[in-house]
């Protein structure tokens, strides 16, 4: 209970910072609260129990609550076709980060939090791999602030390309929702652009968010591979169950059964247990593992979210 308390603490701060800058949201807020908080305090062993519960398990159930408010019906309908911008952009984010990755010295779990979080949908990606590859909390958190610099930066420059570049709504709808991170940024970029481009990008971001279950299932995969634990239990341990709910969820969310307002509520809610997550990532980072990192994965994901940002605008053009 003390470090599930902590992070509720911090989240209840957080939240109001969020709903008053937006463009930031009470997630990222609570990620920076919780480790200033930590940089203040130090390490509290009574915290770890509930932290690690915030962080993972809140996490997954987070992902879940958000299945409610993605229709399958809806992914089907744009899928057709986005589905060849968001694959090749998928796979130039995956390239770069594990070659650049490669160059730049930076460990395997690290460059694929960033690249899996830049090709797919920021903290959300983050958070469902972030399990599967065993990763620690200052990866996590370097990971998260690392796609938050990017999502910034997507907001005030994308609006101001797509015009130079004389993008119509559906096509920007279609690079901000493929390109841009995290849903308040696709918000942010592409109502920027016009209401027809915000209400597309909204509908292939909530698409490319599918693109989480066969990425996780892979890495999983590769995880018993390389380890070699085969036994029954051991892939019980390491399998995404919570993917198999987020699909259930969305499937029901599909049938008409929940209801717009329900599903709104569904989206709230998962916001709202991410900011509790992010709260306990931030109360467990250590500044000294930060440090120790360096500037290398910043670089890093200015690599991957270039390569994203250009191969989807490519793939716009080519696919007409």
């Amino acid at each position: 209970m003390p470090g599930l308390l902590a992070a509720l603490a911090v989240a209840a701060v957080a939240e109001p910072l969020g709903s008053l800058v937006p463009l930031v949201g009470a997630p990222v807020f609570a990620l920076a609260l919780g480790a200033a908080a930590a940089a203040l305090v130090g390490e509290r062993p009574a915290l770890r129990p509930g932290l690690a519960f915030a962080s993972r398990t809140v996490l997954q159930g987070a992902i879940v609550v958000l299945g409610l408010s993605l229709s399958l019906t809806r992914v089907a309908s744009v899928g057709g076709h986005s589905l060849p911008v968001m694959l090749g952009s998928l796979a130039a984010a995956l390239l770069v980060a594990a070659v650049g990755g490669r160059l730049l010295r930076i460990g395997p779990v690290l460059r694929t939090l960033v690249g899996v979080g830049t090709g797919i949908c920021g903290a959300s990606a983050i958070a469902a791999v972030s399990g599967v590859v065993g990763a620690a909390d200052a990866e996590f958190a370097y990971a998260v602030s690392t796609i938050f610099a990017f999502n910034m930066v997507a907001v005030v420059l994308f609006p101001v390309l797509g015009h130079l570049l004389g993008l119509s709504s559906h096509a920007y709808g279609l690079w901000a929702g493929t390109a841009v991170n995290d849903t308040s940024s696709v918000v942010a970029a592409a109502y920027a652009y016009g209401p027809a481009a915000g209400a597309y990008a909204v509908i292939v971001k909530l698409t490319r968010t599918t693109m989480i279950i066969p990425i996780v299932l892979v890495l999983a995969g590769l995880r018993l591979r390389r380890t070699g634990e085969r036994s029954e239990r051991s892939v019980r341990r390491i399998f995404p169950w919570f993917l198999v709910w987020f699909v259930l969820a969305a499937a029901v969310n599909s049938t008409g059964v929940v209801g717009a307002s329900l599903a709104h509520d569904a989206s709230k809610l998962g916001v709202a247990l991410i900011t509790v997550a992010l709260a306990g990532v931030g109360l467990s980072t250590r500044f000294s593992a930060l440090r120790s990192t360096g500037p290398r994965p910043l670089v890093l994901g200015a690599l991957v979210w270039a390569s994203v940002a250009i191969s989807s605008l490519l793939l716009i053009w080519a696919t007409g």
